[in-house]
């Protein structure tokens, strides 16, 4: 989740304006780029737990001791609950999960690099706290009223809000990691063919990414369990936006979309004004509850931005938000994946004609099948590992004629072996951690923090 915006402070006159943020995003192909996000569960050596935000060995001093590689501290109310170096940022999810948000870069190359780099550093601090990190979709052993709170003013308003408004919405805050990638698009039209196409196909990455089997130390009978915690959120803001698909879609349909999405809250002067539930057509007519006669700005509506929660969302960039987070390897292959079918143009004409003609029903059927079944879900007389099957295949060939090699020579495709495998044997993370669950784990998840962690 992201941290407040740094968008200028410029009033919102008109609505236009709010369609122009999302128009200011068109780059020509040659400034696409790429931006990986991804999230990790902290765990305490001795004992397993989450480890808490104070303390000789809390987040705050990981964050502390990771300022020696040149990360900013970022501070809220007297605390660091942030670091900002080149670009990128290390943030904190609502129970500690440690997110690197990367920078704007060229290449998968340079990408897996960063996240190398970022994982190394990490790993030295947290060795000195006696701290691991794992990469899964939902926390394997602790539960809910175990996990420990961050001192971040929008999670405290949406720690009351959610419960309101869906079931499952403290277990997605505190207990869910993911992995997701930022791509740009040169054009409305652009970004239209992009939004579906990857819509259409985000259930396929929930699939190859499935690994979040476990709740509270048992199968929890899903396989991408984060997914399906989604589904009971909140259905003002998640969800597979249908409208995406009609007719006469692009920029403005969007901003209605998200003016009819409930808002948080309003960050000014260093505190974040509760307005949960409350609308932002009513805040652009001065009549905000909780703001009486102000009006918003620019960074407001970047703030509300990102309070929308959709299967893809966007900004200004598309955001992919489908796959459960993983080892190294798998968030190296996640942008590998949607880089390969949106980055070329043969790739997203091939990503198109594979999706094109799915109706709304089997879109949702795919959504709401796969956290469960994963690869093994039927569709159209054959299962969901056919169509991940060709979805891998398109972005290999897309990957290949990008032709972004590195100093080896080797283009990006390789990052989507640990794909393909995954495609040839059927097996999802997922259905293999179950695997060692009934067999030489004897039916404990403990083992998983030292044989998957960093």
């Amino acid at each position: 989740m992201s941290s407040p915006s740094h968008v200028a402070d410029t009033p919102i006159t008109d609505r236009r304006q709010l369609v122009e943020v999302l128009a200011s995003g068109e780059k020509p192909p040659a400034q696409w780029r790429i931006g990986t996000e991804h999230e990790k569960f902290g765990f305490r050596l001795d004992d397993l737990r989450p480890p808490t935000f104070d303390g000789p060995r809390g987040i705050e001093a990981l964050l502390t001791g990771l300022t020696r590689f040149g990360w900013e501290p970022v501070q809220e109310e007297g605390r660091t609950i942030a670091l900002l170096r080149e670009g990128a940022s290390v943030t904190l999810e609502p129970a500690g999960q440690l997110e690197l948000s990367g920078a704007a870069l060229e290449t998968i190359h340079q990408t897996c690099v960063e996240t190398g780099t970022h994982l190394g550093e990490v790993a030295e601090v947290a060795g000195e706290l006696r701290l691991g990190f794992l990469g899964m979709g939902f926390q394997p052993k602790w539960a809910r009223e175990d996990m420990p709170w961050m001192p971040k003013g929008r999670y405290k308003i949406m720690r009351s809000y959610m419960p309101k408004v869906g079931q499952l919405g403290l277990d997605m805050m505190t207990r869910t990691c993911t992995v997701q990638v930022n791509l740009d698009y040169a054009t409305e039209a652009d970004m239209v063919k992009k939004f579906r196409v990857s819509l259409a196909l985000q259930p396929i990455a929930t699939a190859l990414f499935a690994d979040s089997p476990f709740t509270e130390g048992r199968p929890n009978g899903y396989l991408s369990y984060r997914s399906h915690i989604w589904t009971d959120t909140d259905a003002d803001r998640t969800g597979m936006l249908d409208f995406v698909f009609e007719d006469g879609f692009g920029y403005e349909r969007y901003v209605d979309y998200l003016l009819d999405v409930p808002m948080y809250f309003s960050y000014r002067d260093g505190i974040y004004h509760d307005a949960s539930g409350q609308s932002f057509r009513d805040f652009m007519q001065g009549r905000l509850p909780v703001l009486p006669g102000a009006l918003p700005t620019l960074r407001d509506w970047s703030d509300h931005m990102t309070t929308a929660f959709p299967e893809v969302r966007l900004k200004k960039y598309l955001e992919m938000r489908g796959a459960d987070a993983g080892p190294w390897a798998r968030l190296c292959a996640l942008p590998a994946f949607w880089v390969g079918l949106l980055y070329d143009d043969a790739a997203l004409d091939a990503a198109w004609d594979l999706v094109k003609d799915f109706s709304l029903a089997e879109r949702h059927a795919l959504r709401d099948g796969v956290p469960r079944h994963a690869l093994s879900l039927p569709f159209r007389g054959g299962s969901v590992r056919a169509l991940a099957a060709r979805a891998v295949e398109i972005a290999i060939a897309g990957l290949q004629r990008r032709a972004r090699r590195n100093a080896d020579g080797q283009d990006e495709s390789g990052f989507l072996d640990v794909l393909r495998e995954i495609v040839d044997s059927g097996l999802t993370p997922a259905e293999r951690k179950l695997a060692l669950f009934n067999g030489r784990w004897q039916g404990s998840v403990d083992p998983v923090f030292a044989e998957f962690a960093y």
